[in-house]
């Protein structure tokens, strides 16, 4: 990572976004001899869990080992298996027990069926913005925000966009939103930013009042450079940023 383009980042998010939480970001790679894999957080399986460590400024250091939901380690490039009976726990089986998010255990096949699994590396490392170091080369870049935050960036995503969908919210589990789609972006060459945390199972990983706002590096540093130039100059802009608190 580009210390100056760090730096420069963070002073420009608190001069439009005041105090808002700083994202973090992720980077697959095979070796990562900086940190250990980091433990399980004792009593939750959800990786939308793990990754508050990161929030909080700590390096999150994923392997196989340490995804302890089965979703997960399939979203997150880890493992192409699913336990039996997870089209009917996503759905619901003859007894009608399940999570009942798909009308169908057969939409859940079909869904799963399009979302291929990723080729990564060993190693997933998630460090929040202003942690990152020179060897650092984040390939996607994650914020958790509130709603009047979550405007100017989804504002700012479309800025340079010729026509009118910069941003998607495909459906899925909360880790999908931030790791799979971003990083599917990534890797195909991408240019939309993703609006998650609508997983109903992960919402008790979050507070009530964020959502998810996850995009590839590339795309992250084009809204960077149009912050000066956008919207956020405005009079508009300044009346949100007033309630920014």
């Amino acid at each position: 990572m580009n210390i100056e383009f760090r730096d420069k980042f963070i002073s420009q998010w608190r001069k439009y976004f005041k105090n808002a939480e700083l994202p973090i970001t992720f980077e697959y790679v095979d070796d990562y001899p900086h940190s250990e894999s980091s433990p399980v957080p004792e009593g939750w399986r959800c990786v939308i869990a793990q990754v508050a460590a990161a929030r909080n400024g700590r390096t999150v250091h994923f392997v196989a080992e340490n995804i302890k939901c089965a979703g997960g380690s399939r979203y997150l490039g880890y493992n192409i298996n699913l336990f039996p009976g997870f089209n009917e726990f996503i759905s619901h089986g003859e007894s009608g027990h399940g999570e009942r998010y798909k009308k169908s255990p057969e939409l859940v096949a079909n869904f799963m069926s399009n979302l291929n699994v990723l080729a990564v590396k060993k190693s997933l490392i998630v460090k929040r913005w202003d942690s990152l170091e020179d060897y650092d080369k984040p390939q996607g870049v994650i914020f958790f925000a509130k709603p009047d935050v979550l405007s100017g960036l989804f504002t700012l995503a479309n800025y340079d966009v010729d026509g009118d969908c910069g941003v998607i919210a495909p459906f899925g589990a909360g880790c999908t939103s931030i790791f799979f789609y971003p990083y599917k972006e990534y890797i195909t060459g991408g240019d939309k930013a993703i609006l998650g945390m609508f997983d109903v199972s992960a919402r008790k990983c979050v507070k009530s009042d964020l959502l998810s706002f996850a995009m590839p590096i590339s795309k992250f540093m084009k809204m960077v450079e149009n912050m000066d130039e956008s919207f956020l100059i405005t009079d508009s802009w300044e009346v949100v940023y007033k309630r920014l608190d």
